[in-house]
C-alpha cells in the first residue's frame, strides 16, 4: 500500500503553500487535497480524510490548532453609500438591512445575489468574498466585527506520525530544524489575501476570547475571536510512535494542550 495524507479545506481556505512544503520535504507521501462544504467538517473526518482546514467553531471532541483570523467585512453594492467609506462599523449598519451577519453565511451566493438587487448587506469573512468575485459589489472592512479563526482540525483517533509532519509544515517547522525548538508562526502566502492575521502559536480554541500565545480563549470578546462553541484540544509534546505510517519517526513538536505522549497509530495514512 502507498502512505498518504488526505487534506479536506473549506471554502476561502487554500492549503496550496503546504502542499508545496510537503511535496517537496515528503515525495514519497502523497498529499490529497479535498475541497468541503463549512457544514461538512464532521461528517469528512469521520470518513478517510485526516485532517481538515477548518472555521471555527468546531466540535470540542476534535483536536485543532488555530491559525489566523480572517477580518470581517461587508458586502455592498458599488454604488451604495456604505461603499464610500474606506472602513465600517456595526453602528453604520443600524439603518441597514443585513442580510447575513456571518460570520459565514448559509448561502453565500444566494446572500451575494441579494445584496446585488440592493436588497441588504452581508458580513462575512474577506475572503470568501473574493473567492466569489462578484464585480458589481465592493466589500468594507468591519472594524469592530470579531472576525472569524482559521484552524487545522482533526479526530485524536486518526493522530499519526504523518499527522505530526503535516502538523510541523503548517506551523513552520524547516527540514533541519529541531524538534526542540520552537515552531515559526504558520499562515498562507500573502498573495492568498492580505486580511488573515495569523495567531501567535496552538491556543485551545474556545467560544470567544483573545488570540494569544498559548493562551485560553474564553467566553468574551476581542481581536481575533470567534463566536459560538468550540473547545477544540490543542497538541503538545511528546514523542511520536514508530507506527507503520511513519515518515521519519519523530513526532510533533513541544507545545501546549492535549495529544502529550504518543499518538494513535491508526492513520488513515495509508491507503
Amino acid at each position: 500500500m502507498t502512505a498518504a495524507l488526505t487534506i479536506a479545506f473549506v471554502p476561502g481556505v487554500s492549503p496550496a503553500k503546504w502542499a508545496r512544503v510537503w511535496r517537496d520535504r515528503f515525495p514519497d507521501v502523497e498529499l490529497l487535497l479535498r475541497p468541503i462544504g463549512q457544514s461538512e467538517v464532521d461528517d469528512t473526518l469521520a470518513g478517510d480524510v485526516d485532517m481538515v482546514f477548518a472555521r471555527l467553531p468546531v466540535s470540542e471532541s476534535h483536536n485543532a490548532i488555530p491559525l489566523w483570523t480572517e477580518t470581517a467585512v461587508v458586502a455592498t453594492p458599488k454604488d451604495s453609500a456604505l461603499a464610500k467609506s474606506a472602513e465600517l462599523s456595526t453602528a453604520d449598519l443600524a439603518d441597514v438591512h443585513v442580510i447575513d451577519a456571518g460570520p459565514v453565511p448559509a448561502d453565500l451566493d444566494a446572500s451575494l445575489d441579494l445584496v446585488e438587487a440592493d436588497v441588504g448587506v452581508v458580513v462575512l469573512p474577506q475572503s470568501l468574498f473574493r473567492k466569489a468575485s462578484r464585480k458589481d459589489l465592493v466589500a468594507r472592512p468591519l472594524a469592530d466585527a470579531e472576525g472569524t479563526r482559521v484552524a487545522l482540525v482533526w479526530r485524536e483517533a486518526d493522530a499519526s506520525d504523518l499527522t505530526a509532519e503535516f502538523i510541523g509544515v503548517v506551523r513552520g517547522r524547516t527540514a533541519n530544524s529541531s524538534r526542540s525548538q520552537p515552531d515559526q508562526p504558520g499562515g498562507p502566502d500573502r498573495v492568498d489575501g492580505d486580511d488573515q492575521r495569523p495567531s501567535r502559536g496552538a491556543s485551545k480554541a474556545g467560544s470567544g476570547g483573545k488570540a494569544g500565545t498559548g493562551s485560553k480563549a474564553g467566553s468574551g470578546g476581542g481581536a481575533g475571536t470567534v463566536g459560538g462553541k468550540a473547545k477544540a484540544k490543542s497538541p503538545g509534546g511528546g514523542k511520536s510512535g514508530g507506527g507503520k505510517n511513519s515518515n521519519t519517526g519523530k513526532g510533533p513538536t513541544p507545545g501546549r494542550g492535549k495529544m502529550r505522549g504518543k499518538p494513535s497509530r491508526g492513520s488513515k495514512g495509508n491507503r
